[in-house]
């Protein structure tokens, strides 16, 4: 028995990754409280899809998923678990069966978990049911690849990697699984509206400028990853070219020197050097982060307390949304 069990702590069971897909990630809530080492917070670029893929799976709130980044991720179960897929409508199949997105069921060891593409929005949420069991590296498992830090080696995942999980125990077999109401779940588009709050950098826009800002639709260009998304519109010109490198927010919109908006996300380096005419608000964000080339943004300036009140707005709704026992 102890050598079974010494085994098992060295080679843990989980999924087997037979396809890693176009970019698949391991992620937590995120890594905070380590900017002053130049680690950036990391964590699901879509939080309310990631919030909602632990829920169906009774899960703590950071407990660690997969983010699967436009599709192809295929799997096979080593163990008896419960999992749950939230996020862009990616084709879902266990042995090829067909397998509905936001509610939890059991998977059995032998099973194969495919994900295929996404035709609109760009990443989902795999959760497992105790979360994936992964080492965490300064205080979180989010990996961030520019970094070399979090997953299961600095980097995306790789085929033939095994991503540890927890057995379902004998009574999960009997647990009722859970769904979210259709009507909860987040509907995804090839456009967004980003609510922006002016920085105080904005007296560095003239006034023209921020009205040509808000007034005009931009597109997603080549340029978009975890880091930042860089957008195509009109030029947005500031009076310096560049300030003194300092802290940059999660949202925060940069105006470069060709006048291309920059909204920077999860993986945006921790300090940087262009102005910044505002910063989008964090659930907006999650919905830029479900955008692809070619899509469209228009951004609506809000002040403080409008921001506030959407903030607590969302709140309460997801505290309303109610999980459907199955």
């Amino acid at each position: 028995m102890s050598k079974v069990l010494t085994k098992a702590a060295i080679n843990p069971l989980g999924f087997l990754v037979t396809n890693a897909g176009v970019l698949s990630l391991v992620q937590d809530a995120g890594r905070f409280g380590a900017f002053n080492l130049g680690l950036t917070n990391g964590g699901p670029a879509d939080s309310l899809a990631f919030y909602w893929a632990n829920s169906l799976c009774g899960n703590a709130l950071n407990a660690t998923v997969i983010e699967i980044s436009l599709g192809g991720l295929q799997l096979i179960a080593q163990v008896d678990c419960i999992i749950a897929v939230t996020g862009a409508p990616m084709p879902l199949t266990v042995n090829g069966r067909a397998k509905t997105l936001w509610q939890s069921f059991l998977v059995k060891a032998g099973d194969s978990v495919c994900l295929g593409f996404a035709s609109v929005g760009v990443r989902c949420y795999l959760a497992v049911a105790g979360g994936f069991v992964i080492k965490a590296s300064f205080g979180s498992t989010a990996t961030v690849c520019r970094e070399s830090v979090g997953g299961l080696k600095g980097a995306k995942i790789a085929v033939n990697e095994v991503l540890p999980c927890h057995v379902v125990s004998r009574g999960g077999y009997l647990r009722k699984h859970l769904m979210l109401p259709e009507s909860r779940q987040p509907h995804y588009a090839n456009e967004v509206l980003l609510h922006t709050v002016l920085s105080y950098q904005q007296q560095h826009f003239s006034a023209i400028e921020k009205r040509l800002f808000f007034a005009n639709d931009y597109q997603v260009s080549k340029h978009w990853d975890r880091m930042g998304y860089r957008l195509q519109g009109r030029a947005i010109k500031a009076d310096i070219n560049g300030i003194l490198s300092e802290g940059i927010c999660y949202g925060a919109v940069q105006i470069p020197a060709d006048g291309q908006p920059i909204v920077l996300l999860n993986d945006r380096q921790t300090i940087g050097g262009y102005p910044k005419i505002g910063a989008v608000i964090s659930s907006d964000c999650a919905k830029l982060s479900q955008l692809r080339q070619g899509d469209s943004v228009h951004f609506e300036a809000i002040s403080m307390s409008q921001a506030d009140n959407l903030f607590h707005l969302n709140l309460s709704r997801l505290k309303q949304a109610q999980l459907i026992h199955l």
